[in-house]
């Protein structure tokens, strides 16, 4: 069963639709607070988004990157800005399609057909799911998931950020300033110790794998991922 996240602040909207896409079979959840746009779609994992232009702080734009970052799958904004600057500002950001309000129920569930089955059906066959790999271990960014050997452990976006570094400069010293712009958008509104937080949560990932201590801390300078280890025979 197909899973829809709706990014919508009309309350009323968002109801109507996701009473709509739970009578077509979908399971459908509407976002409620929207600072945490992101949390709720790692929680969800939701094959298909459809997205709001005017939401507050964050316009749709700015999440449908911030999407795009750990995801491609099908993106659909609904707004009531119909301007062709507004469709093409969509699409260049990322997005799938842009349906302009107000719409009719029916074409909105046709979309979302359409999409679904261009990304997960007889559309989608021969399409390769990105990997990093080092050493056996292997990073699967779009699902989040980190495996070794049959084991498999899942991982946060920043998580998956910090893995996909630390494997794709394997054996090399990264440094915490560069750690720093690759998983935030600025050094100044984060801690110096989230980071070491995130590296804390690596390291027991990693230890869940059966890898232990290939996360070195370089002093002064930043980590290194030693691939010591080898995938079995």
């Amino acid at each position: 069963m197909f899973s829809i996240l709706i990014v919508e602040d009309d309350l009323k909207l968002a109801q109507l639709l996701q009473s709509y896409m739970e009578k077509y079979g979908y399971l459908a959840e509407a976002v409620q607070e929207f600072d945490r746009v992101m949390e709720v779609f790692q929680d969800i994992r939701p094959d298909l988004v459809l997205l709001d232009v005017n939401l507050p702080r964050y316009d749709g734009y700015y999440w449908c990157r911030q999407i795009r970052t750990v995801s491609t799958c099908p993106i659909l904004f609904i707004s009531a800005r119909d301007g062709k600057m507004e469709q093409v500002m969509a699409l260049e950001n990322g997005a799938d399609d842009y349906i302009a309000k107000p719409f009719d129920y029916e074409v909105v569930m046709a979309k979302i057909k359409s999409q679904l089955r261009r990304a997960y059906g007889s559309y989608a066959l021969g399409k390769r799911e990105r990997t990093v790999e080092c050493a056996g271990l292997v990073l699967y960014p779009e699902r989040l998931e980190l495996t070794l050997s049959g084991k498999s452990v899942d991982l946060s976006h920043k998580e998956s950020l910090l893995m996909e570094t630390l494997m794709e400069s394997s054996s090399k010293v990264v440094s915490r300033d560069w750690l720093l712009d690759k998983l935030w958008d600025s050094q100044q509104l984060v801690d110096d110790n989230t980071l070491n937080v995130n590296i804390t949560r690596i390291r027991k990932k990693l230890s869940e794998l059966g890898i232990e201590e290939a996360l070195e801390t370089v002093r002064g300078a930043g980590y290194k991922l030693r691939p010591f280890w080898r995938e079995e025979p």
